[in-house]
């Protein structure tokens, strides 16, 4: 972890927060509550729930400079050094033009077909997201169920929004797209084991608030990589 980002207290709290809750969530995992709720609509309760986080997140690809504003942490920066900062954050670039500027600098962010550019990372959640919202009908509102499996889906699930969170790290960008999408697919996994194992309402709109701070925490984290590489 950069020294800089250490001296950042804003974001080292939500890293620590984040993985609080990764340790909250393996701890509910081996020790799911002994009594089952028997609420009927839990499943379609948390997977509607999920499915608003992912069409927000579709949509946040789709138009950027719209949703970026709500987890931009740099506001006055920003403002002061708009002519800096035009690519460094979303702006009015979406996934189909990629919003990085065209230097070596965010070379590995971006990856191209047939000559247009495209955000890895946005891509990677936008994979993720359509997957994810697939799963979650089957799971939630279908009545697919992933049996003994749950434990292994659990920290599958971790080992996906761990390294999701600092997918901004990896200096390749197909790594960078399948990062993202395994971010996306780890949330669901998490969400799909724990109310496997829990049978509990409380314990899984526990996760889906966990799974909108980890989308906050990494959405922020890029935000700051993309400002420092800016800036140095």
């Amino acid at each position: 972890m950069s020294q800089k980002l250490c001296r950042n207290p804003f974001l080292m709290f939500m890293i620590g927060v984040s993985f609080f809750g990764l340790l909250l969530v393996v701890v509910l995992a081996l020790n799911p509550p002994i009594v089952r709720e028997g609420f009927l609509w839990r499943k379609p309760l948390v997977g509607s729930l999920f499915w608003l986080i992912c069409v927000f997140g579709i949509m946040a690809v789709f138009f950027p400079k719209q949703c970026s504003a709500v987890f931009d942490f740099r506001k006055k920066e920003k403002h002061e050094h708009s002519d800096e900062n035009l690519f460094a954050f979303h702006g009015t670039y979406s996934i189909a033009h990629g919003h990085h500027p065209d230097c070596e600098k965010f070379s590995d962010h971006v990856f191209q077909i047939k000559g247009r550019r495209f955000c890895a990372a946005c891509a990677g959640l936008l994979l993720g997201g359509l997957i994810s919202l697939v799963g979650a009908f089957l799971y939630f509102f279908i009545g697919w169920s992933i049996g003994e499996s749950s434990l292994q889906a659990v920290f599958a699930g971790l080992v996906g929004v761990s390294f999701g969170l600092f997918q901004f790290k990896v200096k390749r960008s197909v790594v960078r797209l399948v990062l993202n999408s395994f971010f996306v697919l780890g949330a669901l996994l998490l969400l799909v084991g724990i109310d496997e194992l829990a049978q509990s309402v409380f314990a899984d709109l526990f996760l889906v608030i966990l799974v909108v701070f980890w989308l906050f925490t990494r959405i922020s984290l890029s935000q700051w990589n993309n400002w420092r590489i800016c800036h140095t």
